[in-house]
């Protein structure tokens, strides 16, 4: 009697993988187009053995040079662009011609058309400004998420401002005529005190009203269907703090944080405990509710260590199934603040070949590797 009752045990244990695999292949908008169900159900068959290498503003600007077609610094080092690309739609709210660090929003469509079209990975921030001060997203007065909830004063506004993110997203199509499926990782780093959506300045409870609200609006209001979710924080030691304004599994798709190294580079030490210990947290979570994990930024401001790359950050995230990193943008020089501002090495930087040591590793995704794989298909 052994075998038949071990045959069915591992029948049965088959059919609940099999069952957890379609669950993890589902996401939050069910009605999400074809091209995104593909691109979510791809990044999970990938999880274990690629990482898409991203950058913020990859394609606009680099260290040294500004709107220069078919250009990015990392093209520049590895001879192809990043896999993900990272932008930021902060101004959209108000109308305005540019984002937040001046990019035409004309030029960010064609540059995430071009994208897609290639079979590379758009990813979307937005730094929307104080709805109730109009000042900038760092007015951390608190209330402003109470108050634009229905029923809340500036509600019309915040449905106004919503109305804008839904025709841009919806003015994304690729030269095939389809949406381009994004990667939307609004209110990013949450648990911070630093935005006006942050810990300190809304109850958990109305966090979670605002996520599911600006997801019911963009979803079934506007019709957005292209959209993957990314529900992303700041620091967090435990599941339960990751999880205190968390909005549910019906509304999110990837589990991401954000997470930088600061001051000398003998800080890499705990920048990797720090790292580490955070994807351990979210890896466990992303198994129980079939999503997906990345780290949405990071970097290492001038990079001043030479060996970042391959001794920092790899070791920081290589344990777990991490679907994307993305590196924040390079602005170059600043005059007001007379200094350099980049994270992503470039022609010449002293840890550029540390870098290709990086990206020749198997496991890191650039662009031709993902047009290789054709997340799309």
């Amino acid at each position: 009697m052994i075998r038949p009752i071990m045959g069915k045990l591992i029948l049965a244990l088959l059919s609940l993988s099999i069952c957890r695999e379609a669950s993890a292949q589902q996401l939050s908008d069910r009605t999400a187009s074809i091209e995104t169900q593909r691109l979510f159900k791809n990044l999970f068959r990938l999880k274990d053995t690629k990482i898409l290498f991203g950058h913020q503003d990859a394609l606009a600007y680099g260290y040294g040079w500004k709107y220069e077609d078919g250009r990015s610094d990392i093209k520049d080092i590895t001879g192809e662009h990043p896999a993900l690309y990272g932008w930021d739609i902060g101004g959209i709210e108000h109308g305005s011609s540019v984002n937040i660090d001046s990019v035409p929003f004309s030029k960010m469509k064609d540059y995430i058309r071009a994208v897609y079209d290639r079979g590379g990975v758009n990813t979307i921030s937005w730094h929307l400004d104080n709805p109730v001060t109009g000042k900038s997203s760092w007015d951390t007065v608190p209330g402003a998420v109470q108050k634009i909830l229905p029923g809340g004063e500036k509600h019309s506004i915040y449905n106004e401002w919503l109305d804008r993110v839904a025709v841009f997203m919806k003015d994304l199509k690729g030269s095939d005529g389809r949406p381009v499926p994004i990667l939307f990782r609004p209110f990013h780093e949450l648990t911070g005190s630093w935005f006006w959506w942050g810990k300190k300045q809304c109850s958990p409870e109305d966090f979670k009203k605002l996520w599911i609200y600006t997801f019911d609006y963009l979803r079934s209001k506007s019709e957005v269907h292209h959209l993957i979710y990314v529900y992303n924080t700041a620091d967090f030691a435990s599941p339960e703090e990751f999880l205190e304004r968390y909005p549910g599994d019906n509304y999110a798709d990837i589990l991401s944080f954000d997470a930088y190294q600061f001051g000398p580079k003998e800080n890499g030490l705990a920048y990797i405990a720090h790292t580490k210990s955070k994807m351990a947290i979210i890896s466990g979570l992303a198994k129980t509710k079939s999503k997906l994990i990345a780290l949405a930024e990071t970097g290492y401001e001038a990079i001043p260590d030479p060996t970042w790359w391959t001794e920092i950050l790899y070791p920081a995230i290589s344990n777990e199934p991490v679907s994307f990193v993305l590196m924040w943008r390079n602005a170059g020089f600043r005059p007001h603040q007379n200094d350099y501002h980049y994270y992503a090495p470039y022609p010449g930087h002293p840890s550029a070949p540390d870098f290709l040591k990086l990206v020749n590793n198997q496991r890191m995704a650039l662009q031709g590797d993902v047009t290789t794989l054709s997340l799309y298909k």
